[in-house]
C-alpha cells in the first residue's frame, strides 16, 4: 500500500491524536509480597489495565494510530483496519472513538462476550472469523479485505507493524527502569510479541546484564488470549528470537491456578494471560538467589467473566 505524502496529513487530527498522549502509559508497578516470598527476591508487574481501553494493548494501538495520521496514511476519511483477539482492537475503538476515525476490526467468534460488548459500544464494527482458526485466521480475513479495498481501510497489521514494538521500547521499558532501576530480570508472555521485544530490546541497550524470559503456551490450544504457541501459529513478522536469553512454556492449567492464587493472597483479579505471565515469573524467581523481576498484567479480568466464574467465588 502506498503512502501518503506529507500534505495529506491532518493536522487538526495529528493534534488531538497528540493530546491523546497522557491517558496512554506511565502504569504502575505492583509487588507481589504475599503470593511469592523468597529473600532477596521480589516480583513486581506493571498493572496495565490503568490506561486508556483497560489493557497493555493501548500503547500499541495508540502508536500505530499516532504514526499512520503523522504519515498522512490515516485521515477521518479512512478505516482503520486490523485483526485482533479483542485487547488490540479495544485500543484501537477507544482511540477511534475519541477521534472521530471510523474502526473495522477482524476477531475470532470465540472472543470473551464483554470484549464483544465493549467493542460495540464503542462503535467499532466487527467481522466475526472462526473460533478455530483463532488470530491466525482473523489476519487471513483482514489482510484479503484491505487488498480488495486500498482505497478505503488502513490496514494496521499490529503483527507486522513496527510501531507495536516501538511503543514499548520508548515506553514501557523507560517505565520499569524509572520506577525500578535495579531491576535484574524482565518476564513476558508472547502474542504480536511486541511487548518483548520491544521492552526487551530497550532493556538490553541500557544494562546488558538484565535477564530476558520469553513466555509462551505450551500447546497450540490454549486458554490463553492474545498469547501465540510459535511452534504452530503464524509467526509475527515483528517478532524476534534474538532478544530473549530463555524461553519458558506455561500451561493453561497453571495459569488458571494462578488467577485462583492471585486473588486469595494478593487480592487481585487477573486475566488468564496476566496470570499466566505471573506464572512464569515465578518459574524464574524459584531459580534466583537475588534480583528483581518485573513482569507484565496486560490487563484485569473484566473481560473474562466466563472464565473467573468458574474459578473464584467472590
Amino acid at each position: 500500500m502506498p503512502l501518503l505524502t506529507s500534505e495529506h496529513v491532518d493536522e487538526r487530527l495529528l493534534e488531538s491524536v497528540r493530546l491523546l498522549n497522557s491517558k496512554i502509559g506511565n502504569t504502575p508497578l505492583y509487588p507481589i509480597t504475599k503470593l511469592f516470598a523468597k529473600p532477596n527476591v521480589t516480583i513486581y508487574a506493571k498493572q496495565e489495565w490503568k490506561q486508556l481501553s483497560g489493557s497493555v494493548k493501548a500503547r500499541a494501538g495508540y502508536n500505530i494510530f499516532k504514526a499512520a495520521i503523522e504519515k498522512g496514511q490515516l485521515t477521518r476519511e479512512k478505516t482503520l483496519l486490523d485483526a485482533t483477539s479483542g485487547n488490540t482492537g479495544i485500543a484501537y475503538a477507544s482511540v477511534g472513538s475519541n477521534l472521530h476515525v471510523p474502526v473495522t476490526l477482524c476477531l475470532p467468534e470465540n472472543a470473551s462476550k464483554e470484549r464483544k460488548e465493549i467493542l460495540q459500544s464503542l462503535g467499532a464494527r466487527i467481522i466475526f472469523t472462526s473460533r478455530f482458526e483463532g488470530t491466525d485466521g482473523a489476519q487471513a480475513a483482514a489482510k484479503e479485505l484491505a487488498l480488495a479495498h486500498p482505497g478505503k481501510y488502513f490496514y494496521a497489521d499490529q503483527y507486522k507493524n513496527d510501531n507495536n514494538w516501538k511503543a514499548h521500547y520508548h515506553g514501557t521499558a523507560l517505565e520499569i527502569v524509572q520506577d525500578l532501576p535495579a531491576i535484574t530480570h524482565f518476564v513476558a508472555g508472547l502474542g504480536t510479541s511486541g511487548t518483548f521485544v520491544g521492552t526487551g530490546r530497550r532493556l538490553r541497550e541500557l544494562n546488558p546484564a538484565i535477564h530476558l524470559t520469553s513466555l509462551q503456551p505450551d500447546n497450540p490450544l490454549h486458554g490463553m488470549e492474545g498469547w501465540k504457541h510459535m511452534e504452530t501459529a503464524v509467526v509475527p513478522t515483528i517478532y524476534d528470537t534474538s532478544v530473549a536469553d530463555e524461553n519458558l512454556e506455561v500451561a493453561t492449567e497453571e495459569a488458571y491456578e494462578m488467577i485462583k492464587a492471585a486473588w486469595k493472597y494478593e487480592q487481585l483479579l487477573l486475566s488468564p494471560s496476566a496470570a499466566a505471565n505471573l506464572a512464569g515469573a515465578i518459574k524464574v524467581a524459584e531459580k534466583l538467589e537475588a534480583g528483581n523481576i518485573v513482569t507484565v498484567f496486560p490487563d484485569n479480568a473484566d473481560k473474562y467473566s466466563e472464565v473467573i466464574n468458574k474459578l473464584i467465588s467472590r
